[in-house]
């Protein structure tokens, strides 16, 4: 059983799936990126606001699996755990189907922070996110 520590729901958009009726599979990464700045906001960090103060959390590699597909007006949960690895934030994202529960995307969004352009450790974010990993 996953401890997620955070969930966020939305609803497919019509202009997001392909001629199959499918979600197209590059909109998954918006639907995760998009969870993760939520994620941030509901934890009183601004994307924007830790770039103009000098650090900027960027995506170092992604691995997705596509489980079932999302079609549109179909809502679905982002739902988030995240651990910590050296300097590595890691994002366990999982999106479900709301109609039955249905996974249909696991995906691991590995991050690191630039500080000035460099890559480091933010200690903002290591002072919020710790205490919700239990480290």
């Amino acid at each position: 059983m996953v401890n997620y520590i955070y969930s966020h729901r939305d609803k497919v958009r019509d202009y997001e799936c392909d001629v199959q009726g499918i979600v197209n599979n590059a909109n998954y990464q918006h639907y995760l990126e998009h969870a993760r700045h939520e994620f941030l906001l509901a934890h009183g960090v601004s994307f924007m606001d830790l770039h103009n103060r000098g650090t900027d959390a960027v995506v170092a590699r992604i691995t997705m699996q596509f489980k079932t597909p999302l079609r549109s007006r179909d809502e679905y949960d982002v739902k988030i755990w995240v651990k910590k690895e050296g300097l590595k934030w890691v994002f366990m994202q999982d999106i479900f189907r709301v109609e039955d529960d249905k996974l249909c995307v696991r995906a691991q969004v590995d991050t690191v922070c630039l500080i000035n352009g460099r890559l480091g450790d933010s200690e903002e974010l290591n002072e919020i996110f710790l205490p919700l990993i239990g480290q």
